[in-house]
């Protein structure tokens, strides 16, 4: 008897809680997908570094499952207050509480079982899209099958299962304590509007306002500088998204209360007191939800900007097919010259040496003139602090400039296509990173580099694509001509190999396995000369260098970061989106009544229509447009700072326009459901 009820019930509020029953389906099926790749064998095969994947993954599931769980317990909440006086009832008619309570339960858990296991199926097939473009990014090919495992099944089930029963539990607990009385006057405690201090309440509204202008113009002019700062600017911004609801339901009622002139234009009032009303019923919801937004907006700005350098920079940062180091400026790479023979067709391969003349004087000049340092490495009155510089343990530079000779410098050139250039006697040019020539440009005038014959004459920079992250030099090499290299010391020595098609995917192994020592820290020949550039956020450096072998690997990396990021994005918009249509359905029956007096004064049903667009759309942007505004913010601060340090070439509105893209492309359909349905809700009769 009770099974049937419960089955009606579901089936009579099924129309006002669709949203959030798809929506459980659809979060179910993207948890399993994610959590597929935590547990495939396959995944874990590929590289030693296949743990980052499922940490970071582990580590999104996390917040994910405490978001569904608040959701869950949100929903279980909201629909036990909406139908607070049919539990009334059903006390009034002799039904026990225990009964009622587990037909509200059956209820909850019919539902959430039909929205896993649609949702597992489903999964399995987001399962195959995220692999087939998590193996396309990392060059490698997919064929598409079916995996089971039994851990990604019980892990998925057990978040569910857990988020469920933790609100059901509470929910539980709180039917326990009430009464009839009070679960027939729970639904009017909702809909009434405390008024109490409102012109202290609405002073928030200027205030909040103030303060997000303040925090626009500090974010943006780069004045929030130390983690003291930030932190106090966060936890204010978080005060702020609260106050901001509670400041401005008050203002919007004291203008409605003061009858100025354009409530009575149109439907102005009608709208602004509905409005009001919900804010004041819903702040700390609304505030809970624009987190949410925000949250997603800065998640998918992180992955596009993610994407966006494994795109454009990982193929310049490894433009020589095969790259190896050897500290001892004597190694003549016999043995892994026998490695690269029995596996690769060489084209052109140059043995070379990078020379030193103990002097640093370029070092330290980009210590002290790059934006990257500010005045780290600078004396009171602004010149080089060389005591720090050597003290330094990073090894960003080598102790010493690092030169090349001219006939090297140009046979690599034609490795990579590049045209070769000509220096005359007497002259000498720079080849340095492309993210930082612009920085350097005039370094040439307060420099002097030494020849044989005396100073020798700038010519120009260079700026291609160069191995210079610890290889060719840290970020930059001096060029001269190869007879001044007879007054210079050897500093290490290099090879570098052109190979006919693609290298085998373990060559880089089988370098690597030729020493114990796998990059450059601790090795005693390296002491002194080894570094990688002043890259930060995305750096990678090694002894043994082989494209093909490393580029998939630091796409997995960078994969590990847009994955989870993307995973956490469209979880949040898709639960915050849920709340505001699930609100607004709900009330349909309410506003019913309300258009329907409406209508009897005369308004067309045409405008009636166009009401409702207008009050879904004014509660549904609120929280949306707040968000992006913070977010916004954020992500132009954010999105600067990643192209400073990376040198990738994209405008700062460019990551935050695709998430502002990608955002409203789901908030669209949302609302269009939300409409149809609240329009139907309120025109049955």
């Amino acid at each position: 008897m009770y099974g049937k009820l419960a089955f009606r019930n579901i089936k009579r509020s099924a129309r006002d809680y669709l949203v959030y029953f798809f929506t459980m389906t659809f979060v179910t099926a993207l948890m399993f997908a994610f959590n597929s790749i935590l547990f495939s064998k396959d995944v874990q095969a590929l590289f030693e570094v296949a743990g980052i994947m499922a940490a970071m993954i582990g580590l999104a599931t996390f917040f994910i499952v405490l978001i569904i769980a608040w959701l869950i317990n949100y929903m279980i909440r909201f629909m036990l207050e909406k139908r607070s006086r049919e539990f009334g009832i059903y006390l009034l008619i002799g039904m026990k509480k225990k009964k009622i309570a587990r037909l509200y339960m059956q209820e909850n858990i019919f539902l959430g079982v039909i929205a896993f296991f649609l949702g597992m199926g489903i999964g399995f097939f987001i399962q195959q899209i995220l692999m087939a473009i998590l193996y396309s990014m990392i060059q490698m090919d997919y064929h598409l099958h079916l995996t089971f495992s039994k851990y990604c099944i019980f892990m998925t089930a057990g978040c569910y299962a857990g988020c469920y029963l933790l609100a059901l539990f509470q929910c539980g607990r709180r039917f326990k304590k009430m009464n009839i009385r009070d679960l027939m006057s729970i639904q009017n405690e909702n809909e009434e509007i405390r008024e109490s201090h409102e012109k202290i309440k609405s002073c928030l509204f200027p205030i909040s306002v103030i303060f997000l202008v303040l925090f626009a113009v500090f974010m943006l002019s780069g004045m929030i500088r130390g983690v003291g700062t930030a932190a106090s600017f966060l936890v204010g911004l978080i005060l702020v998204i609260y106050f901001f609801y509670l400041g401005f339901a008050s203002w919007v009622g004291r203008y409605v209360r003061k009858k100025r002139a354009a409530i009575y234009k149109g439907q102005n009032l009608f709208l602004l007191r509905q409005f009001s009303s919900k804010l004041k019923t819903m702040g700390f919801t609304m505030g809970t939800l624009t987190s949410l937004f925000t949250i997603a907006f800065l998640g998918c700005t992180v992955a596009m900007m993610f994407n966006d350098y494994q795109n454009q920079i990982l193929k310049d940062k490894f433009p020589f097919d095969i790259q190896v180091y050897s500290g001892s400026v004597e190694d003549d790479f016999a043995d892994e010259w026998n490695v690269i023979r029995e596996n690769t067709v060489v084209k052109d391969s140059l043995s070379y040496h990078i020379y030193e003349n103990e002097t640093n004087q370029v070092n330290a000049w980009l210590y002290t003139h790059l934006r990257i340092f500010a005045t780290t490495y600078q004396k009171d009155d602004g010149t080089a602090n060389l005591e720090k510089i050597q003290e330094n343990e990073e090894r960003i530079f080598c102790d010493y400039d690092t030169y090349m000779g001219l006939s090297d410098y140009n046979h690599l050139r034609q490795m990579l296509g590049y045209p070769v250039i000509q220096l005359e006697d007497g002259e000498y040019a720079i080849h340095i990173k492309e993210r930082i020539v612009n920085e350097v440009r005039g370094m040439e005038r307060e420099i002097s580099v030494k020849g044989i014959n005396g100073n020798l004459q700038f010519t120009d920079y260079y700026a291609e694509p160069f191995s210079q992250d610890g290889h060719n030099g840290g970020d930059y090499l001096i060029i001269v001509p190869d007879e001044e290299l007879s007054g210079m010391i050897p500093y290490y020595s290099e090879l570098a190999v052109d190979i006919q098609g693609k290298a085998p995917q373990d060559l880089g192994n089988l370098l690597d396995d030729l020493s114990d020592n796998h990059d450059f820290a601790g090795h005693p020949e390296m002491k002194g000369n080894n570094c990688y550039g002043s890259d930060t956020i995305v750096t990678y450096n090694a002894v043994n260098l082989v494209r093909d072998n490393i580029i998939p690997e630091v796409k997995y990396i960078l994969s590990s970061i847009i994955f989870p990021c993307f995973y956490v994005g469209l979880v949040f918009v898709c639960i915050a989106l849920t709340v505001l249509s699930v609100q607004q359905l709900s009330d349909s029956a309410k506003y019913k009544y309300r258009y329907s007096v409406l209508f009897k004064m005369g308004l067309s049903r045409k405008k009636i229509d166009r009401l409702i667009l207008k009050q879904l759309f004014g509660y549904y942007l609120c929280p949306a447009l707040f968000a992006t505004f913070i977010s916004g913010v954020l992500a132009v601060y954010m999105s600067d700072k990643f192209i400073f340090y990376t040198g990738v070439h994209t405008s700062v509105f460019q990551y935050f326009g695709i998430a502002f893209v990608l955002f409203f492309g789901i908030y669209f359909l949302y609302f269009i459901v939300t409409y149809i349905e609240f329009k139907r809700n309120v025109e049955t009769t």
